[in-house]
Parts: structure tokens; C-alpha cells; sequence
């Protein structure tokens, strides 16, 4: 599909074959993300229909916005899912240019390939474990949690397993970030729109109950720097009430939504005249001095 898109739909790849100066570079990585971002919804519904629902397709209604049609399209009508999807996308749509799927669209965005070949890249990146899979990791844990335990369960309850969980060599999933140092703000988000939608929902009790016991628990090892809760430990929970229940879709729907950031970002690299991007390199003998030093435990 990419290379189809290289030869067909790219408006960057024929200016850039007819000459164009390199100061008009962002004008045409700009018309190309517009449409890749207006095209991704319905395609990513295309996905899902055909996977989940039989190949029954729901076409795109004209006086819905952006997440709402997305939705829509997936076959969901209730107005609160349609909120949901509105919050969703725009939570996840940006965060900063060092996370991999973001930073992937840029460094092979910086060799001049086109957002459709970009933002492909940053997908496979977002397709890892670490990265676009941890909300669904999240929502698997909790239905441990749930299996072992109940959801009616006491904070010591909730405390035994946390702790039972940390000492069998695991972590605990949804908590912690590379960069942030407080609770995530996206996460916050999500929790007001669930204390709104679905206060009494059994799974969003445990996840409130999560929020209070892990971050103690976490800062009582003395190896954890951010304790608190980010934004993957929230949102399987509120996709599943809604009846979004097929958890390997999730990041389908982190894809659609981080379109909008990375590709932003992609625009004003070429606006900028950035540079293509080209790591540093490091010699045997560095390798070999920082494994002796991680040897040492240094």
C-alpha cells in the first residue's frame, strides 16, 4: 500500500520530482498529512469491520466530527462513546518527539520519504510492547487482578497483590514515565471523564483504588523516579464499557490519534530545513568500557 501511495497519492513525491525548491518542501508535506489524516479514520474502521464485525461496513456520516465519525463508523452510536473517542484522540494525539512512533516519523521523514512512508515507519515502532501496546498490557493485568482477587477487594487485598506482582520480577503496568515526574495529565483526563460517565463501573473502582495504593508501594522500593499512573492505565477500561472490547484494536486507535502529532511535527521539520538525521556512532572499545562498568555495577 505504501508504494502504491509513493506513486499515486503523494503530492510531496511528484514536487519533489519536478523541483521543487526546497523552501516549498513543508507546503506539500503539509497537503500530503491533511490527507493522510482525513483518510485514516474511515480506513481504520475498514480494519475493524472487516476483522470483528463480519466485513459489514459503516459509512462515514457528514454532520459528525472527527472522533464521532470515528466511532460512528466502528458501529458505535451511543453520544458518550462518541465523547469518549473526542477525548481519546486528542489525548493521544501528541506528547513529545522522543517517544519512538513520533521520533521514527521524523527520522525517516528526515531522508525526505513521504508522510504516507513516515508515518508507516512510526507505526511499526508503535506496534511494540513497550510503546502502543502497554494500554492493552494494562487491561490485562487488571483482569489478573480481577480473576485472583474479585473487584470488590480491600485496599490490603489490593496491596498483597501489588506487592506479589513487584516480587515475582514484573512490573506494575499503566505506572510510571520516562519523562513525566507526576501524575499524567492525560490520565487525570480519563478519570474525570469516568467519575462523569461510569462512576459505579466495578473496573474503573479498582482502577481508582490502583491509584491509590500503587504510588506508595512503588516509592517504598526506592527504584521507581515517577510512581504515578500515565495515560495507558486508564484507557482500556473506559474502550471496554463502551463496547470496544478487542484489545489488539487499541492500537489501531493510538495510530489514528498520534497522526495528528507526529505528522505536525513532520511539517515543521521541513518548514525548518532540518537536516537528515544521523546518529552518533560509538567505537568496540566504548561498548566494551561501559559493559565492564555495567559489569562492575557502575
Amino acid at each position: 500500500m505504501c508504494s502504491h501511495f509513493r506513486r499515486t497519492e503523494s503530492e510531496f513525491q511528484e514536487a519533489y520530482k519536478k523541483g521543487v525548491p526546497k523552501t516549498k518542501y513543508w507546503e506539500y508535506t503539509y497537503e500530503d498529512s491533511l490527507n493522510l489524516i482525513a483518510r485514516l479514520p474511515e480506513l481504520a474502521a475498514f480494519i475493524y469491520r472487516r476483522v470483528y464485525r463480519g466485513g459489514e461496513l459503516v459509512s462515514r456520516a457528514s454532520d459528525l466530527d472527527y472522533g464521532a465519525n470515528f466511532a460512528h463508523m466502528l458501529g458505535f452510536t451511543d453520544p458518550q462513546m462518541h465523547e469518549l473517542f473526542r477525548l481519546y484522540l486528542t489525548i493521544h494525539s501528541d506528547h513529545e518527539g522522543g517517544n519512538v512512533s513520533a521520533h521514527t516519523v521524523r527520522v525517516v521523514g528526515s531522508a525526505l520519504s513521504d508522510p504516507y512512508l513516515s508515518f508507516a515507519a512510526g507505526m511499526n515502532g508503535l506496534a511494540g510492547p513497550l510503546h502502543g501496546l502497554a494500554n492493552q498490557e494494562v487491561l490485562r493485568w487488571i483482569h489478573e487482578v480481577v480473576k485472583e482477587i474479585g473487584t470488590h477487594v480491600t485496599t490490603e487485598q489490593l496491596k498483597d497483590y501489588v506487592w506479589k506482582t513487584l516480587k515475582s520480577g514484573k512490573v506494575v503496568p499503566g505506572y510510571g514515565h520516562a519523562v513525566l515526574r507526576k501524575t499524567d495529565p492525560r490520565y487525570i483526563c480519563q478519570r474525570e471523564f469516568a467519575l462523569k460517565h461510569l462512576p459505579n463501573d466495578p473496573l474503573f473502582q479498582l482502577v481508582s483504588k490502583l491509584y491509590e495504593v500503587v504510588p506508595p508501594i512503588l516509592l517504598e522500593t526506592g527504584k521507581v523516579k515517577n510512581p504515578w499512573p500515565n495515560v495507558d492505565a486508564h484507557s482500556g477500561v473506559l474502550l471496554q464499557y463502551f463496547g470496544l472490547t478487542e484489545a489488539n484494536y487499541f492500537t489501531v486507535l493510538f495510530g489514528v490519534s498520534r497522526a495528528m502529532g507526529v505528522l505536525s511535527q513532520l511539517i515543521w521539520d521541513r518548514a525548518l530545513g532540518l537536516p537528515i538525521e544521523r546518529p552518533k556512532s560509538v567505537t568496540t572499545a566504548w561498548i566494551e568500557d561501559y559493559a565492564q562498568k555495567k559489569l562492575a555495577g557502575n
